[in-house]
């Protein structure tokens, strides 16, 4: 997947920050990202309890958009009965990374903000 030009840039240039934000958009991305950094080498059963919330057609739908972006790397085994894990490649990695600022940015404003603000 790649990131399609701005409108006024010039043929060649993308923002960086555009194709960021096109590889973990969404609700649940950053979400699965995190599950499979915090779990590594995980089944999708497994998967889908580490992110409440997430149907399987989501779940399988994000999985296969971030093996196509390269952050996640799919692995299937020969065995009965087939076994699939799901672990971040070395991209990935360093995204998660890259997310931790912002992470620490969001439960700095929600404890500022306290519970009755952060809703809405």
């Amino acid at each position: 997947m790649t990131t399609p030009n701005r409108p006024d840039a010039p043929e060649k240039e993308v923002c960086g920050l555009d194709t960021a934000m096109e590889v973990i958009g969404g609700k649940w991305k950053a979400t699965i990202l995190w599950a499979l950094h915090e779990h590594p080498h995980r089944r999708f059963g497994e998967l889908r309890r580490l992110v409440p919330g997430i149907t399987e057609k989501v779940l399988a739908s994000h999985l296969r958009e971030m093996e196509a972006d390269g952050i996640v790397l799919r692995v299937a085994y020969d065995e009965v009965p087939p076994r699939v894990e799901y672990s971040l490649t070395a991209d990935g990695v360093r995204l998660n990374t890259a997310l931790e600022p912002l992470s620490v940015w969001g439960h700095e404003r929600s404890a500022a903000r306290g519970p009755a603000q952060t809703s809405g």
